[in-house]
């Protein structure tokens, strides 16, 4: 069978790779075609672009690139003819799949999408086009499957892609990590500043300025693979801090505490059992929009998940040097540490168990087997 796969950033990379290593599982003949990165290039298939083209943060951003992203779409649209797959496969990346999935519905593609896109966050009014434009959607957040029947659109639970992808990693040995990248004795306290150029330069700064209160830990930057160092070397400048690009689940895996970037990251983190705090700050014209049209009580997966304030959000202007201290310092106390990795365990469990890759996988094998 012909699958073409759309997947977009970091994350979407990460579970496309998954996928695709099941699809290939499933079946022995698959031809795949996708957009993604570096993990799915790596799994196997044709890559056709690179996340890092359209990694566009923010509705003021996207508005900037407009021209280009029109383009990448008609170039989209090309390919798939070209290809004639028996199923588009969308991952994610709401903003392009979307308009892919409503052209490729009207050309007789079969429509599947892993991952919803966040309609259960804002703009609910989009599930009266997926239902018209998706044939089957694949959902990996349990409180979705719900949201969905609310609007008459049955969809398939199948668990989180993340917990396999942490189940099958390859372990580390702490100690060669920590002598690989001279990291010392001290403990670990791991900043995420997430994968796009504009959330990064938004966070880093901020989650830098906890470097010097707190000499007995060694703080180290996640470097995104999308980004080379010499971008992240403008922020570092004297601080005395480390810099480990690409290795983001073997730094947590070490970490005492985390300050995590808002996404996906926020779930990794909780999976590892790191005791962290979320943060958010997008552009003032972005976050005014957002506030707008969000309906949503908490931004970050853990909370959404629990359906209760499991980690500190800092968003926007709650984001600063004497916030961000003070919810540090929570998560460094012992009693708070404890109850945090209770909590942990049971989001682990509200997620479903492994197979997430597995059981998708074998749902579109057969439902375009016939």
């Amino acid at each position: 069978m012909k699958y073409y796969i759309l997947a977009g950033e970091a994350s979407g990379d990460l579970h496309g790779s998954n996928l695709i290593k099941a699809l290939l599982e499933e079946d022995a003949n698959a031809d795949i075609r996708f957009w993604g990165g570096d993990l799915m290039q790596a799994a196997g298939g044709t890559l056709v672009k690179h996340y890092k083209e359209r990694a566009f943060m923010g509705f003021s951003e996207v508005i900037m690139n407009l021209s280009k992203i029109f383009k990448l779409i008609s170039f989209c649209k090309n390919d798939i003819k070209a290809f004639l797959p028996d199923v588009v496969v969308f991952i994610d990346n709401s903003g392009f799949n979307l308009r892919i999935a409503k052209w490729a519905k009207q050309q007789g593609f079969r429509t599947n999408y892993y991952i919803s896109p966040q309609v259960w966050a804002s703009r609910a009014g989009r599930v009266k086009a997926i239902k018209r434009d998706i044939d089957a959607m694949y959902v990996i957040l349990p409180f979705v499957k719900p949201f969905y029947k609310k609007y008459g659109y049955d969809v398939t639970f199948v668990g989180h892609p993340l917990i396999d992808a942490i189940i099958n990693r390859k372990q580390v040995n702490e100690f060669k990590f920590r002598e690989t990248y001279g990291l010392g004795d001290r403990p670990i306290i791991a900043l995420l500043p997430g994968s796009r150029k504009q959330e990064i330069t938004k966070m880093l700064s901020v989650m830098l300025s906890m470097v010097d209160d707190y000499p007995d830990y060694q703080f180290v930057i996640a470097g995104a693979p999308s980004q080379d160092y010499s971008f992240y070397e403008t922020f570092i400048k004297s601080y005395d801090i480390k810099f480990i690009s690409n290795k983001t689940y073997d730094l947590l895996s070490v970490s005492t505490a985390a300050l995590v970037t808002s996404g996906t990251a926020t779930l990794e983190t909780a999976l590892f059992k790191v005791p962290q705090v979320v943060c958010y700050k997008g552009s003032e014209l972005s976050y005014q929009i957002a506030k707008r049209i969000i309906t949503l009580k908490f931004i970050s997966l853990v909370n959404l998940v629990m359906d209760k304030e499991v980690v500190t959000e800092l968003i926007q202007n709650d984001f600063n040097k004497k916030r961000l201290k003070q919810e540090l310092d929570k998560i460094l106390n012992p009693d708070v540490r404890h109850n945090l990795f209770l909590a942990y365990y049971e989001l682990e469990r509200t997620l479903g168990g492994k197979g997430a890759s597995k059981k998708t996988a074998e749902l579109i094998y057969n439902s375009i087997k016939g």
